[in-house]
């Protein structure tokens, strides 16, 4: 239980009208989730409004409704505070009411297109290797410390972040590693939390269904830096132009990674072949079991963030030799009949891009490339095209097929994709709707030291179409489709 005025402070309050000095025990925003002696807060959403639930949750015994607008009726029992913006008041009564859990740790926040997942996952891996209790929130997954729980979004709520961050607290987490998205940050779901630090991967087309614009998009990451503190750091990849604008005004402390710019941390690509690639970083050379060159800015970001928090230069090059690779992220199989199967989370075209341009330099004579890839529904339509075009260009054989269409229809998804792609590449193509089957047809089309990219969904173990979610893995169907082929 909490001081309904302890957990308002710091808040922008327009109007309140009845007494603070209540006890609450639980803050919702979704009221089909409400706990009796609660606040209820009314989130203006991109489906349904909060404030039209705000008779259903005093109905149900919340004592608190904070809202941007008050209703026209008020009970004298209930307290209504309201609010400039509902969505950063969530955050800050979040950690509030949660003992502010950032500020007893180190809590590190990854943004940027590409590359979030790879690098919060294995910073998490070695601070683990070198002795440390941990904490990480990915898109992935959630661990405190060695316990690993389920997420759904790449930027929890406020609640979700905070309860965590609560319960690492208690752990005895010392440093946690967070992915910071568009998304999460444009609805204030970091509002409130204390980063030591901040690191800036790269900035490329996507998420502009959401965004108005890439500017737009750019300037919505930015807010992470902007708000940093004086004893931050800000650690970004000056090869991106974007990187420099992530520095602009922020007080933090701020440091460059680079692989072609002069840079506080540099890194040089001297072998890269499929079992691993060899780094100078800094001119220290160590063997990475990661390859590419997307994979080489991971691991220079990952060897900055770790000498920037304190961890000793040579312990921090025999940990990064010892990293494996992430699920989803150039996971690959190579089967008895010598036909390798790469599964990546690539679904950017700047991703896809980086994948196919590592795959093609590690070819060595006349093996194929046979890319399985589609593009989600209910997202950025534009990068479509885009997509097609990269796909039928950089491989020798494509298959269109769905992601997770969502609500919208697969065929038409693969109709724009299939629009993208030039004349001469035309011949390249086959689509098949059901992924299942184009992912079968690509391990019959392949021969010996063939190589077949299955892109887009990584990780995921399963696939969304309209509102229903099968499981669906791209790993374990490729390499069960290979390994019957070897029989």
């Amino acid at each position: 239980m909490k001081l309904l005025k302890d957990i308002l402070y710091g808040i922008s309050l327009r109007v309140v009208k009845g007494s603070t000095d209540v006890m609450v025990n639980a803050i919702n925003f979704d009221s089909r989730q409400l706990d009796a002696d609660g606040v209820f807060v009314a989130i203006r959403g991109t489906i349904t409004d909060g404030h039209n639930y705000i008779e259903k949750a005093i109905h149900l015994g919340v004592k608190v409704v904070v809202c941007e607008e008050l209703p026209k009726q008020l009970i004298d029992e209930i307290t209504y505070v309201e609010v400039d913006n509902a969505n950063s008041a969530l955050a800050i009564m979040a950690s509030n009411f949660y003992d502010n859990p950032s500020k007893n740790l180190k809590l590190i926040g990854i943004t940027g297109t590409n590359g979030k997942t790879t690098i919060s996952s294995l910073l998490y891996q070695l601070f683990k290797k070198a002795g440390f209790k941990v904490g990480l929130i990915s898109t992935i997954k959630i661990m405190v410390d060695v316990e690993e729980y389920p997420t759904r979004h790449t930027t929890p709520d406020a609640l979700i972040i905070n309860q965590f961050l609560n319960k690492m607290n208690k752990a005895g987490v010392e440093f946690c590693f967070m992915e910071v998205s568009s998304h999460g940050i444009h609805q204030k779901r970091i509002e409130g939390l204390v980063f030591e630090g901040a690191i800036f991967s790269n900035l490329s087309h996507d998420h502009l269904d959401y965004h108005n614009s890439f500017a737009e998009y750019r300037d919505t990451k930015k807010v992470l830096f902007d708000t940093l503190g004086k004893k931050a750091f800000a650690l970004v990849n000056i090869d991106d132009k974007n990187g420099m604008v992530m520095l602009q005004n922020s007080k933090a402390r701020k440091y460059s990674y680079a692989l072609k710019s002069y840079a506080d941390y540099r890194a040089q690509i001297l072998e890269n072949q499929f079992d691993g690639q060899l780094l100078k970083i800094n001119n220290h050379e160590l063997w990475s079991k990661l390859i590419g060159g997307f994979n080489a800015y991971n691991m220079l970001a990952i060897y900055a963030t770790a000498d920037l928090l304190g961890l000793e230069k040579l312990e921090i090059l025999r940990l990064l030799s010892e990293l494996e690779n992430v699920d989803g992220r150039f996971q690959y199989y190579i089967s008895k009949g010598k036909i390798t199967a790469i599964v990546d989370y690539a679904h950017t075209p700047d991703a896809l891009k980086n994948v196919l341009r590592t795959i093609n330099s590690l070819r060595t004579g006349n093996e194929r490339v046979i890319t399985v890839v589609g593009c989600g529904g209910d997202r950025d339509a534009s990068k479509r095209p885009i997509m097609g075009d990269i796909a039928s260009e950089m491989s020798s054989k494509v298959i269109f097929t769905s992601d997770n269409p969502r609500s919208e229809s697969p065929a038409l998804i693969i109709e724009e994709m299939e629009s993208g792609v030039a004349p001469q590449n035309i011949r390249k193509i086959v689509s098949i709707e059901n992924r299942k089957q184009a992912i079968n047809a690509a391990c019959q089309m392949a021969s010996a030291n063939d190589i077949i990219l299955v892109a887009g969904k990584g990780h995921e173990t399963y696939q969304e179409t309209n509102g229903e979610r099968i499981d669906f893995d791209d790993f374990k169907i490729v390499t069960g489709f290979l390994k019957r082929l070897d029989k």
